[in-house]
This record gives structure tokens, C-alpha cells and sequence, in this order.
């Protein structure tokens, strides 16, 4: 199996909080790889850790190394905004900006240095067209993406990551907000993704990491208790506690 990161002993400190700890595992291509655990286990620490956005976080200490492609994230010469084109995020909120729709889609390839009119145009058909959104606003995309539904806006933010051509696409809690038919979209896309790139999702709804993911992650108090394939995890979980939490026992 072709693993695109391989975490190693990675432990994360807010000042003197744990967020994760010693926190091992290989994260495969063109697989859906969900994280699940209670609020505050980790899960988001981890996500975040994975493009170096926890960084961002001030007082934060990082131990451990993430190899993305074989290439240690936290080295020097590595650059944090590179790096963030490459692993793409998509958040729990749908936050597109304040302008048309056309231009939340071109704005990273526009940092990126594409200016050509026709070649954006080209992006952002694409992208909208793979986040499956084109056929609902290709008429409308010189209106503001603020007037677009919860959950257009949401695919709106998966066609922005698209858009700078990544790898991974990170996913935090990206369902928790919208209402279940939009959320089916959305799982539904993600599967679809998984064709194109790898694809992380944090999600707090069990069933949801049972339906679309290939690989579950199970943390528990900034630890990583079990790791596997999901069906294993759901049918013949290995650990006592992963038992009792996809059960409903505990958390």
C-alpha cells in the first residue's frame, strides 16, 4: 500500500497541554481516512498538524516527524504556504469570502501566480465541476457566494482546495453544520474525491466514518488508540475502548 504520509512519533504541546502524543501511523493514497474520538481528543490537532496550520497557534510545540512524500514537513527548507496548496483544507463552517463566486474559486490559483483569464476560467469550471456545484451556479458566478445555501457553500469551499491542483484534502468536521441532505452530498463527494486524491476527514458522527471511510483513526485523550482498516474497526475492533466508543458506550 502506498502510504503518502508517514506519521512518527509526533507529539504536539499547547504550552504545557498535551494535544497529541506519540502519535504513529501511514496514511494512504487515494483512500478516505477518517478521525474519530470525542471533542478534545486530538482529532483536530492531528488534521491540523498534517499542513502545519497548528503552527499558527501561538505557544505551540512539535515533536515527531510527518513525511509527506517521503520529505519531512517540518524541515527547513520546506514552505508552510507550498505545503498548504499541496494538502488542501476544507473546515467545519463553510467560510467562503465575501466576493463572487468566480473569484473564491481563482483565488489561490491567483496567489499561485496564474493571471491568464482563460486559464482560470478553465480552473474554476473544473473545480466547480468536481466539487459538483457547476450545474447549480454556472449561471450565476459573478453573484456573491454568500447568497449560495449552507451546504453550496461548503462544496464552494471543496472546489477552492481543488482549485490549487493538491493532494490531500483535509476535511474538519465538514457535515457538522449542514443539514442531512446536504451532508449526504458531501459524503458522497468525498468518496468521489478519493479518485483524484487523498482525503482526511475529521468527523464526530460514527456512522459517517463507517459509510465513506476506508481507514479509521481512533483517538482518545490526545492518543491514538487503534488504527485500521474500517470494517475491522467497526466489526473486530482490537481494543476495548474502541469497542465501547463506536458502540456508544463511552464519550
Amino acid at each position: 500500500m502506498d502510504a503518502i504520509f508517514d506519521v512518527r512519533n509526533l507529539s504536539v504541546y499547547y504550552g504545557d497541554k498535551i494535544g497529541i502524543k506519540d502519535v504513529s501511523l501511514q496514511i494512504y493514497r487515494n483512500k478516505v481516512t477518517a478521525v474519530i474520538g470525542p471533542s478534545g481528543c486530538g482529532k483536530s490537532t492531528f488534521l491540523r498538524t498534517l499542513n502545519r496550520l497548528v503552527e499558527l497557534v501561538e505557544g505551540v510545540r512539535i515533536e515527531g516527524r510527518v513525511l509527506f512524500d517521503g520529505k519531512n514537513i517540518f524541515d527547513r527548507d520546506v514552505d508552510p504556504v507550498e505545503l498548504r496548496r499541496r494538502v488542501g483544507m476544507v473546515f467545519q463552517h463553510p467560510n467562503p469570502f465575501p466576493k463572487s463566486i468566480f473569484e473564491n474559486v481563482a483565488y489561490g490559483p491567483k496567489i499561485h501566480g496564474i493571471k491568464d483569464r482563460e486559464k482560470l476560467q478553465e480552473i474554476v469550471e473544473d473545480s466547480l465541476k468536481k466539487a459538483a456545484l457547476w450545474d447549480e451556479v454556472k449561471d450565476r458566478l459573478s453573484e456573491s457566494a454568500l447568497g449560495l445555501s449552507g451546504g453550496q457553500q461548503q462544496r464552494l469551499c471543496i472546489a477552492r482546495a481543488i482549485a490549487t491542483n493538491p493532494e490531500v484534502i483535509l476535511f474538519d468536521e465538514p457535515t457538522s453544520a449542514l443539514d442531512p441532505i446536504a451532508s449526504s452530498k458531501i459524503e458522497e463527494l468525498m468518496i468521489e474525491l478519493k479518485k483524484r486524491y487523498t482525503v482526511i476527514v475529521v468527523t464526530h458522527n460514527i456512522q459517517q466514518a463507517a459509510r465513506i471511510s476506508d481507514y479509521t483513526a481512533f483517538f482518545w485523550m490526545g492518543e491514538l488508540v487503534e488504527y485500521d482498516r474500517t470494517e475491522k474497526i467497526f466489526e473486530y475492533p482490537e481494543n476495548e475502548l474502541t469497542e465501547r466508543y463506536i458502540t456508544g458506550r463511552v464519550g
